[in-house]
């Protein structure tokens, strides 16, 4: 449903802090699928065990806090907004994520209210669950692409 330059224009976050490749479907106001693909060039692991490369769990909550965000900003209002990832409960990591690994994630609001949100949403690899979250979300009206900041 949108591909990498679509996600851009949505969010701000670039190479090596974009971690969402594409939107698979999109029902808005309502669910969003995303899909990462993990690939053993990915900067972070040369770093989280050389030679047993992991995909570190706070990489996967913040792609799965990335796709809650291009919900969060799918309406045509919200345009150019800043989301901002305020909160984060009920985090569990199920299974490592590996290079080859293809994660999809799946999230829903549970309460949005103008510029605040609050999501639950479950990454998975081959249909298994690797973690979940809840994550509460904020839109900043007053800074984005059109302030340049």
């Amino acid at each position: 449903m949108l591909d990498i330059k679509q996600i851009q224009e949505i969010l701000l976050h670039r190479y090596p802090f974009l971690f969402v490749d594409r939107i698979i479907e999109m029902e808005k106001g309502k669910r969003i699928v995303g899909i990462k693909n993990v690939t053993g060039n990915e900067a972070f692991f040369q770093g989280h065990f050389p030679g047993n490369p992991i995909m570190p769990g706070v990489i996967i909550i913040e792609a799965m806090a990335q796709v809650a965000g291009v919900l969060m900003l799918s309406e045509p209002q919200d345009a150019g907004k800043l989301v901002y990832f305020t909160g984060i409960d009920k985090v569990r990591f199920r299974k490592v994520v590996i290079p080859g690994d293809q994660l999809r994630f799946e999230v829903v609001p549970i309460k949005i209210r103008s510029h605040v949100g609050i999501m639950e949403g479950k990454a998975y690899v081959d249909n298994n669950l690797v973690a979940e979250a809840t994550m509460i979300f904020m839109i900043d009206a007053g800074r984005g692409k059109e302030s340049g900041k």
